[in-house]
């Protein structure tokens, strides 16, 4: 990974160089949450349970190790802890001297029978920032409910408007309700940080993060149409209720394409781009609110012309008239993908077990203070229980 470090005296080399994060939680959206921070340099401890994260058993797994703990336990040392015992428990809050955050998502009240509520957590360390991931959030009738991702993706509506109009609900075929809420507890964080920091408060505070509530945030202007339409919008596939043309389609030589005419001005390069400039003068499709009218007429046209062409040929055609346009690729595709190469969005890691491995790299790009895989996720579980406690006894022979 190419790096241009900032190289200014007295500014540590990673934006969150001397943040330390302490991450018990499990699974996927806390845990994502720590590697995000971690990508930007903060030193993370991973506690996990002595059976080990139930992540490690999800998905794929090669010559014994599992390749998406690969991914989301890079950067990140780890320790076996069970908290159910007192003596374990007293560890976690020693950490917490040493921490800076603090990311969990026990069932909601479950860190205060232990007595590691933040009240108590708070007078060990008042700068600490306590992140609560949970599937409901911390209050409300269903705070006590078991919550995951599946849940929160139909409990948010998002389930409700995906899919063909004459089909079901349909669910995402990956963590779209995890990965989202983690990079909203991301943001929580540093703005949490912040706060304590740069706006000197100097005190840390609880943030509590429901795995519905940011999906829910991010579906569009259904609340207020609702409310002052009493429309309720229902699926569609593809298509859109707000633009038209809007879909995949499919190419003379079995490919596909995805196009939004988001505007006048891009649908008339659609237009131009398919052989029809004339339909930018028809009154079906001269609006946008004429062409969502008008939808099925507007994104048959489109269709049909596809169908008849090749991928390169469509695309060619777009690129000259200057029209948005996508192909729908597939993982090897995009493996292979020159802009992808070019932009390093994938990089190939060194790993002591595997050899190396191809991963997503870290995102956003800062010029300045890139993030960075120092090192994939260990198989070892309890890996650097020594590191871990040697940071205990520093912190006491320091108080």
């Amino acid at each position: 990974m190419s790096t241009s470090h900032s190289n200014i005296p007295g500014v540590p080399p990673s934006a969150l160089g001397g943040v330390k994060v302490l991450d018990l939680s499990s699974l996927y959206a806390g845990p994502l949450i720590a590697t995000n921070l971690g990508d930007f340099g903060a030193e993370v401890i991973k506690v996990e349970h002595a059976r080990g994260d139930d992540a490690r058993r999800w998905g794929q797994t090669k010559d014994g190790s599992p390749l998406w703990w690969k991914i989301i336990s890079r950067n990140k040392k780890l320790i076996s802890l069970d908290l159910h015992d007192p003596n374990d428990r007293e560890i976690v809050k020693e950490l917490c001297l040493w921490a800076d955050v603090l990311i969990e998502n026990f069932r909601p009240g479950r860190m205060d029978e232990w007595g590691l509520g933040a009240e108590s957590l708070h007078e060990i360390n008042p700068g600490l920032v306590i992140l609560k991931v949970s599937g409901f959030g911390q209050t409300g009738p269903n705070a006590q409910k078991p919550g995951f991702g599946t849940l929160a993706e139909a409990w948010s509506g998002f389930a409700y408007i995906t899919g063909p109009a004459d089909g079901p609900p349909t669910l995402p075929p990956f963590g779209l309700a995890d990965g989202v809420a983690a990079t909203t507890g991301t943001y929580a964080v540093m703005m949490a940080l912040y706060w304590r920091d740069a706006q000197g408060s100097g005190v840390g505070q609880v943030i509590d993060l429901s795995l519905y509530e940011p999906l829910f945030n991010i579906l569009g202007p259904q609340v207020i149409e609702y409310d002052q339409l009493g429309v309720v919008q229902e699926r569609q596939g593809n298509m859109s209720p707000r633009t038209a043309p809007r879909n995949c389609y499919e190419t003379s030589d079995g490919h596909w394409v995805a196009l939004s005419g988001g505007t006048q001005q891009i649908a008339d390069r659609i237009f131009r781009a398919i052989g029809h400039p004339e339909a930018s003068s028809d009154e079906r499709f001269s609006s946008s609110t004429n062409r969502v009218a008008n939808a099925p007429a507007v994104d048959s046209l489109v269709s049909e012309w596809v169908r008849l062409h090749t991928l390169s040929k469509v695309l060619e055609a777009f690129e000259n008239e200057e029209a948005p346009i996508a192909p729908v690729l597939n993982i090897q595709q995009i493996t292979e993908d020159e802009h992808y190469k070019q932009r390093e969005s994938i990089i190939r890691v060194a790993d002591p077990d595997l050899g190396d491995v191809l991963m997503q790299n870290v995102v956003p790009k800062l010029d300045r203070t890139p993030g960075e895989i120092k090192f994939t996720g260990r198989n070892q579980i309890d890996a650097d229980r020594e590191e871990i406690l040697s940071i205990i006894k520093q912190n006491r022979s320091n108080s």
